[in-house]
């Protein structure tokens, strides 16, 4: 019971750093109709900012705060110099494009911060565990991702629901054409949407970054399972980009966590890790295959 509390609370981590990723991507394609391929490099800016910042300051704060903005930035004169151009163009177009920028985002980290991967250290106050059950020691600075998801979560759904700007951006994401007609000022609202996107992606590339690896192509690595999320939430969705993550979060988890040990009762150890490993790689993928043939527009279109 320890060990399954543990990995859905590792489950429910990943899933909402995930939702922050998936959030700004799915919106840009919803609103924008735009394939962002680069928005894993955005992700990766974000924790190379994030550990600068960190290894200047000493400050995780500061360095999740610069992260975003910094990021944020880079968002928006992405958006003003390629993007807005590509947005008339079709997808194959727009793929190319923002393919092309994974590759010079990737070069330009190589020559700022060199081939290998970089540090970002735990926060000091947040390196030890947290006693959460009598025999469950879970490590406190996950913990803090967890509330940062769930607070992202939450203000985003506000911010898509309560407020004005949040009507004009269902709006857009529903029936562009109509509401350029209603006075909507479609360029200024692409490109808050895209800014808001970058910053959420830096923010989960900030927060991983201590857990995983800061390295170049780290974006192209959780743009796949973002990827996967956006298609089984529904494109456009902020709820189906919640629910996608979460699930895409607890299935690999689970998988990577409980396969190897349900195939070894009845294979032998090498046959059932090397088993488990596949088949944990592939469960996601099994999982949008599921979702597409009962909802192929996923399970919470934007567009009814």
């Amino acid at each position: 019971m320890t060990l399954v509390v543990e990995q859905l609370l590792n489950g429910l981590q990943f899933g909402l750093m995930l939702f922050l990723i998936a959030a700004g991507l799915t919106l840009v394609f919803g609103i924008m109709d735009i394939m962002n391929l680069a928005h894993g490099s955005l992700y990766m800016a974000g924790a190379y900012v994030a550990a600068e910042t960190m290894q200047r300051t000493g400050s995780f704060a500061a360095a999740v705060l610069v992260a975003a903005l910094a990021t944020g930035v880079v968002g928006v004169v992405l958006e003003l110099v390629l993007v807005r151009r590509l947005a008339v163009r079709d997808h194959l177009a727009q793929v190319l494009g923002t393919y092309a920028i994974i590759l010079i985002a990737n070069d330009l980290v190589k020559m700022i911060w060199g081939p290998a991967p970089v540090m970002l250290n735990l926060p000091a106050a947040l390196s030890g565990p947290v006693r959460l059950l009598p025999d469950l020691m879970y490590p406190a600075y996950r913990l803090v991702i967890i509330a940062c998801g769930l607070a992202a979560a939450v203000g985003l759904y506000w911010f898509v629901t309560r407020t004005r700007a949040g009507v004009l951006v269902r709006a857009g994401a529903s029936n562009r054409q109509m509401a350029t007609l209603m006075g909507v000022r479609v360029p200024l609202l692409f490109l808050g949407v895209f800014a808001l996107g970058a910053m959420l992606a830096a923010v989960a590339g900030a927060l991983l970054g201590p857990i995983t690896a800061v390295q170049v192509g780290m974006g192209e690595e959780i743009l796949i399972l973002v990827l996967v999320c956006i298609v089984i939430g529904g494109i456009g969705s902020i709820r189906g980009a919640f629910v996608g993550a979460l699930l895409v979060g607890m299935v690999d988890t689970a998988g990577r966590a409980f396969l190897p040990m349900l195939l070894r009762e009845v294979l032998p150890p090498a046959m059932a890790s090397s088993l488990a490993a596949t088949l944990a790689a592939i469960s996601i993928y099994l999982l949008m295959a599921g979702v597409l043939v009962f909802r192929p527009a996923g399970l919470f279109p934007a567009r009814g």
